[in-house]
């Protein structure tokens, strides 16, 4: 398995904000939720959430599918793997 570098530092700074860490902890709950579901777990509003999602989409670490008029999204544990160990993964999503 090779990491390309220039990933690197978006993977990284997607995992540095507690937001972000908590976003994942929620997804990896279930198979996959909608932002309107998500923004019931956080005191934050839905386009601050909106814009933790996109960093987390830009690395990778989520994945999103539109089912009708909402986004779903869920966590991509194959790629989250490549950058953290499972104990730290098990940590993240548990």
């Amino acid at each position: 398995m090779k990491i390309q570098m220039s990933n690197c530092e978006s993977v990284f700074k997607a995992l540095s904000d507690i937001t972000r860490l908590n976003i994942l902890k929620e997804l990896s709950k279930k198979d996959s939720m909608c932002v309107c579901s998500l923004v019931e777990h956080f005191d934050i509003s839905q386009s601050k959430l909106s814009y933790h999602l996109k960093m987390l989409l830009d690395s990778n670490l989520i994945t999103m599918e539109r089912c009708g008029k909402w986004n779903h999204y869920s966590i991509n544990k194959d790629k989250l793997k490549e950058y953290v160990s499972i104990d730290v993964l098990n940590l993240i999503v548990n």
